[in-house]
């Protein structure tokens, strides 16, 4: 079976041939604007504008915890946005992280991702702004994608 792979660099400048997914997680209230989505935005309006308009049209739609939205950006790398972070700020419920939201996103971003033949890229979802733990992360990521034979690539931002 494989495994994850760890390398430092950019998550948004996959070196790999072939159909790249690149994973992240944002949070349920329609905030876009700190952590690694300044980074997409960087480079492509359209998962920001994508995940607005989602949020935006929410009360028709799948928008909410645990739902992926699969944004082209290329011929063939994609932006999964996941939904698994409960609000932006840690308070009395504590970390906006919610697991298993993660853990349902990772489910269903598995068969489009299969479909596509694609490999996944993603820097460490949730542990950032969301206050997750990677030791709670990392075995949903094996459980969801690489049980399944999915390639998965983990990026360590440098500086």
């Amino acid at each position: 079976m494989s495994e994850i792979v760890y390398v430092r660099g950019d998550a948004t400048v996959p070196s790999v041939k072939g159909a790249k997914v690149i994973a992240h997680v944002c949070n349920d209230i329609g905030g876009w604007g700190k952590g690694f989505v300044l980074a997409l935005s960087r480079r492509w309006p359209q998962p920001e504008a994508a995940y607005r308009a989602w949020h935006r049209e929410r009360a028709r739609n799948d928008f909410g915890l645990g739902a992926v939205q699969l944004v082209q950006v290329g011929p063939h790398v994609w932006v999964a946005n996941m939904i698994g972070q409960r609000g932006i700020r840690t308070g009395s419920k504590g970390v906006p992280v919610r697991y298993e939201a993660i853990d349902a996103a990772l489910d269903r971003l598995a068969g489009p991702v299969s479909e596509l033949g694609a490999s996944v890229h993603m820097p460490r979802i949730g542990c950032g702004l969301a206050g997750g733990k990677w030791s709670r992360v990392e075995p949903l990521i094996e459980e969801r994608l690489v049980r399944r034979g999915i390639a998965v690539t983990v990026y360590d931002h440098e500086g």
